[in-house]
């Protein structure tokens, strides 16, 4: 993957964030990191460390942006486009300081959406190069600048329930609802506690007329969770009978990476990592 000049100069001058991957739940799961299929790689992060407030790293050989509590890496490659048509729609970030950074993305040129109602929740989406869609909230008691908050997926209403025990079962994640003064909406979610990100279950109606379908490929082409001991959590998951793409692998970037790949059934990719974090 290449570095362009932007990036060398992120590694050699930006501060590194206060926090990496947030703590493991009981299961030893954490998010780990958002994978976009992106044309341009420098485009995308200039948008996520100027715009969004990521730091780039690296672990070993490969390029991580990071965020409190996620990394987003990035693929370069076409992908078949932005994910309204998939069954994982957008993520989004919680930001401490947000009214001027909206200024600074309307100066920029980014598409900026705010309802009426977002604005009193401190609420908006931000749409970045190749319809990379962006959901952020203001709270201005944030210890840090910006954190992780949510992937939010749209699902057929009946299939929410189902979901949502799914990743309570194979990976520890918390039932819930995802309603407050900071992350407003009535949604199912399931929480990554202790850190309290969530994946947001969003019912789509039959009647919106859209069919979405896997992840794979598109812009948003997975998602990754990091697990403690990943030879024996993909043991206990072939167990329940998850399928994987392949064995447990050895990432040729990084050294201490180790990778699975699996698709939970209602087509989202999933990565399984150990190390996904840059070596101290």
């Amino acid at each position: 993957m290449r570095i362009g000049t932007l990036c060398i100069i992120a590694l050699l001058s930006a501060a590194s964030l206060p926090a990496q991957l947030t703590a493991p739940n009981a299961a030893g799961v954490t998010l780990g990191h958002i994978h976009l299929i992106v044309k341009d790689v420098d485009s995308q992060t200039r948008f996520l460390v100027d715009m969004l407030g990521g730091t780039v790293v690296m672990n070993d050989k490969l390029p991580e942006i990071q965020f409190p509590g996620v990394y987003i890496l990035l693929r370069q490659g076409d992908s078949s486009g932005p994910n309204e048509t998939a069954v994982l729609d957008h993520f989004g970030f919680i930001i401490r300081d947000l009214p001027p950074l909206i200024e600074k993305w309307k100066a920029a040129g980014l598409k900026v959406t705010q309802s009426a109602l977002a604005r009193n929740h401190n609420q908006a989406y931000v749409t970045g190069p190749e319809g990379t869609h962006v959901e952020v909230f203001g709270d201005p008691a944030l210890p840090t600048p910006v954190q992780m908050d949510h992937i939010h997926y749209y699902l057929p209403a009946e299939d929410v329930p189902a979901i949502q025990a799914w990743y309570a079962k194979m990976f520890g994640l918390e039932p819930n609802t995802r309603e407050s003064v900071s992350r407003p909406g009535n949604f199912m979610a399931t929480d990554l506690l202790p850190n309290n990100m969530n994946l947001s279950l969003a019912a789509v109606p039959a009647t919106a007329g859209v069919k979405r379908g896997p992840t794979k490929g598109h812009l948003i082409d997975h998602i990754g969770f990091e697990v403690r001991d990943l030879d024996a959590f993909y043991k206990k998951l072939q167990a329940e009978g998850v399928e994987f793409e392949g064995p447990v692998g050895q990432s040729a970037n990084a050294k201490h990476l180790k990778t699975a790949f699996l698709t939970d059934p209602w087509g989202t990719r999933i990565e399984l990592t150990e190390g996904l974090a840059p070596a101290k």
